[in-house]
């Protein structure tokens, strides 16, 4: 007999990547293995390897709204999902889309430079980005580095801001809730920390593993997304997320020369679990 009960849909926007380690194609196979309905809508078409970005082509603003707008006024979301949008253009045609569902969450991963480095955002999407998408997201999920990039004027250096300035000001500027991933700061573990818009400051601690990996910030994004979806509160879908991401990372593979692929179904052959550690809510291995 047919099942039809349906799982939570997550929209996502992002570029593809053709080696399936980030963009659009680690969203949808990290939505998938939480048994959440990825609906993937195409910003831009990207050039790279498991080394780094190429080049990158924007779609058409225009084909952006429409391939979102058809599905939506055909299937309700859970959850709008956001990374690498690929020109000024789609930020605005994002925000336009959003403006039509202001009672759906938005996480947004803002990415600005690949890991190797290329750069993939630029000032005035920067701008675009913090005036239109920022006070619209639920929670945004940059990494320590982007973080300060994002509040840095051009008289001041990134090397300045504490996290807490740097914090204040992402509220300031219209950020609900705030998940810093430390991977970039200098720390035995790494500690991603979960600012909420009622002040509370939540840590996640999680084994630092010393390879470089294609995508970790995607999946992290992504697997909030899908556990918000399913129900959780935004602290457990944090919590949940960081777990699998951490899993995700600890069984990547290589299928190149350059970084490794979190697996996202290693639960599927894995048997290792977390227990909460017995002074927080951190996730811990066992």
């Amino acid at each position: 007999m047919r099942n039809l009960l349906s799982p939570p849909k997550v929209m996502t926007f992002s570029a593809t990547d053709p080696t399936g380690g980030a963009g659009l194609q680690a969203d949808v196979l990290t939505l998938a293995s939480m048994y959440c309905h990825p609906i993937s809508i195409a910003t831009a078409i990207s050039v790279q390897d498991t080394k780094g970005v190429e080049s990158l082509m924007p779609l058409d603003s225009k084909q952006i709204k429409e391939q979102a707008i058809t599905v939506l006024n055909d299937v309700s979301v859970s959850v709008f999902k956001l990374g690498l949008l690929g020109s000024l253009e789609n930020i605005r045609a994002v925000a336009d889309i959003l403006n039509s569902y202001p009672n759906t969450p938005v996480v947004i991963d803002p990415i600005i430079s690949s890991g190797r480095g290329d750069i993939l955002m630029n000032d005035e999407m920067k701008e675009e980005m913090i005036r239109l998408l920022f006070p619209k997201a639920f929670l945004i999920t940059p990494n320590s580095i982007e973080a300060r990039k994002f509040v840095c004027q051009e008289n001041e250096s990134i090397d300045d801001f504490s996290m807490k300035d740097t914090v204040g000001r992402l509220f300031n500027l219209g950020c609900k809730n705030i998940l810093i991933t430390g991977g970039h700061e200098q720390s035995k573990d790494i500690i991603n920390t979960l600012y909420l818009k009622n002040g509370e400051i939540v840590p996640f601690k999680t084994e630092r593993f010393f390879d470089e990996y294609h995508g970790s910030g995607c999946t992290l994004a992504s697997a909030v997304a899908g556990f918000y979806a399913q129900g959780y509160s935004l602290r457990e879908a944090v919590f949940e997320a960081v777990s699998f991401t951490s899993l995700a990372l600890k069984n990547a593979f290589n299928i190149g020369e350059g970084q490794l692929i979190p697996d996202r179904f290693h639960w599927i052959f894995n048997n290792s679990s977390y227990e909460e550690d017995e002074n927080s809510d951190n996730p811990t291995r066992h």
